[in-house]
């Protein structure tokens, strides 16, 4: 059962989402013909509507005494469906800038970082809120949260859609948690496959067909 709108939100609340006791599996037949690819949902639109508002609820009650705005920072690209759904239900003097990342994988699970769009302002002072799509290997975020700590801000906080603990190699701390789902690719409401399925408005197990070629994904 989920927690009511206004009750208290810890990370032990977050769902822990299993390939054996998914919320829904249905087919997602409107994309296959045209994308050759067979898609199954994993967490539904109605899953998704009830879980979003509970942490934009959590993260205002946590927020509530700041003497400031609270600055959200969604990392392009996958977030950006999950942010601007959360942040209407941040009920604080909100601004938000975007922050675009790259990273790729070493021959020995090391990852290397960049930056590909940076802040326009400085965080000096300021409370940030960091806006993920999904943590998995950890080394993505690892980098983005030295780096930005550098930068003087007041305090610094993560939420994230979904989180991979399988695949964790160096361990994150999520102030704010979605799901917690098992070693499975998954697209929709905002993550893609080579590019593709954002625009579908749940999350999706992706499954293609010979035919399909991905392209280089990278790794959070």
């Amino acid at each position: 059962m989920w927690p009511s709108r206004g009750s208290a939100l810890s990370l032990d609340d977050a769902p822990v989402v299993r390939l054996s006791e998914r919320l829904t599996m249905r087919p997602a037949r409107r994309f296959t013909r045209r994308l050759m690819a067979r898609i199954e949902t994993l967490i539904d639109e109605t899953t998704l509507r009830n879980r979003v508002p509970q942490l934009g609820v959590k993260i205002t009650e946590d927020h509530a005494e700041l003497d400031a705005e609270l600055m959200v920072v969604p990392v392009l690209t996958g977030s950006f469906v999950f942010a601007a759904d959360l942040v209407r239900h941040i009920d604080l003097p909100v601004s938000v800038d975007f922050l675009g990342l790259r990273s790729y994988v070493g021959t020995k699970s090391s990852g290397i970082v960049e930056i590909t769009k940076d802040l326009g302002r400085s965080l000096t002072g300021r409370h940030v809120l960091i806006v993920e799509d999904i943590v998995d290997t950890g080394l993505t975020m690892r980098y983005l949260l030295e780096n930005l700590r550098t930068r003087q801000p007041a305090s610094v906080k993560l939420v994230s859609l979904l989180h991979k603990p399988a695949r964790t190699q160096v361990a994150v701390d999520i102030d704010y948690l979605g799901f917690t789902i098992e070693d499975v690719f998954v697209v929709g409401y905002g993550l893609d496959f080579d590019q593709r399925f954002r625009n579908l408005p749940f999350l999706g197990l992706v499954h293609p067909d010979e035919s399909t070629t991905p392209g280089t994904t990278p790794a959070p």
